[in-house]
């Protein structure tokens, strides 16, 4: 998802991103497109190719991945760590994660789980 973000979208592009093996990386892309997070367009009939592109859903999985991140450098920062960069002012983007309704901060607060009805 991290390089679908960043504007990949061959095969050949996330394995020579990824540094994966074909077979694993088409079990992930073939993953990620039945969950509805990216959409497979034929681009070439002749070879076949195809390019995976993001659906809504899969834009909107870009906040989790900055969350993800931002818990990766604080717990587990030993290896290598993605970094995410403000395109137009350069700076490293710290995300938190926040309650629409107050605007607090979330974890900061007790919480009540609910079971789905």
């Amino acid at each position: 998802m991290r390089d679908a973000h960043a504007g990949l979208t061959r095969f050949d592009e996330f394995r020579k991103s990824l540094g994966i093996a074909p077979t694993m990386l088409t079990t992930r892309l073939s993953g990620l497109t039945e969950e509805g997070l990216l959409e497979k367009h034929r681009y070439s009939d002749r070879p076949p190719r195809d390019e995976y592109v993001l659906t809504e859903a899969g834009r909107d999985f870009l906040p989790v991945l900055f969350a993800i991140g931002a818990w990766g450098r604080k717990h587990r920062g030993g290896g290598k760590v993605t970094r995410f960069f403000d395109a137009e002012t350069g700076t490293e983007i710290d995300p938190v994660t926040i309650d629409r309704a107050t605007g607090a901060p979330v974890g900061i607060r007790p919480i009540r789980i609910a079971a789905a009805e």
